[in-house]
């Protein structure tokens, strides 16, 4: 099959996985409560898409390890995989922060992080991931793309997801460009993560959106304002704990 297709529908299947993993880690694990992971508004995060055409593309390297143990030659593998999903995580991070000045996400309070981007913590989680895709998904994956390869018809799904992800990504993209400026304006970096609280509990009788998480009832520029206000008044109180 055509490797245009193959990667495209990985990106789709990976992107969806991904947000849901997200979904369920925030609310049951991080934050405790129902969120939209990410800067889009639909369900997909696309960095899982994109680290899902690594994972299969790596896999097939396992054979050209020059190891002859076969736990050790996976461990090697599982660690290049791993290896190659940080890199692409600091890549995007460091992109969006240099164009946006939005973080995404945000290690900093972790042990041996680099610039809150990436740290070793999240690599071991990306190690795990990547050996639950080997031994649990990669079959999957495969025989999903050999049906396809016979079912080309079906293909016109791959194409709907696309359209819906380009509107997204060009409604998200305004919005995000708007968070920009003022970000630029006020020589501040934007927490994403802090921002969608802040819009959250701005709403009236806390009704929080799920899907338009970022999408504000008061003017963004009042939110902002409100957000680096609060963000102040947490940084003061912080430091005057440590006192």
């Amino acid at each position: 099959m055509n490797i245009f297709l193959i990667l495209t529908f990985l990106f789709a299947v990976g992107g969806m996985t991904g947000w849901g993993l997200e979904v369920f880690y925030r609310r049951f694990v991080s934050q405790k409560h129902w969120v939209n992971p990410g800067f889009l508004t639909g369900p997909c995060l696309p960095l899982y898409g994109e680290a899902l055409c690594i994972l299969y593309t790596l896999s097939k390297l396992e054979d050209h390890i020059p190891v002859e143990q076969l736990w050790l030659r996976k461990l090697i593998l599982f660690f290049i995989m791993a290896a190659f999903i940080t890199m692409l995580e600091y890549l995007v991070g460091e992109v969006m922060l240099s164009l946006t000045h939005v973080r995404l996400w945000d290690y900093t309070n972790q042990w041996g992080n680099i610039r809150g981007m990436i740290c070793p913590l999240y690599s071991f989680f990306w190690m795990l991931l990547s050996a639950f895709y080997y031994f649990f998904i990669n079959s999957h994956i495969l025989d999903a793309l050999n049906w396809l390869s016979q079912n080309l018809a079906f293909s016109f799904g791959i194409g709907f997801f696309y359209g819906i992800f380009v509107i997204d990504l060009a409604y998200s993209a305004n919005l995000m460009a708007k968070i920009s400026r003022f970000a630029d304006e006020k020589q501040i970096v934007v927490r994403l993560e802090e921002l969608r609280e802040e819009i959250n509990a701005d709403i009236e009788k806390r009704k929080a959106k799920f899907l338009l998480s970022l999408h504000t009832e008061r003017p963004l520029r009042e939110i902002l304002e409100s957000y680096v206000e609060n963000r102040l008044d947490r940084i003061n109180r912080s430091g005057f704990k440590r006192k």
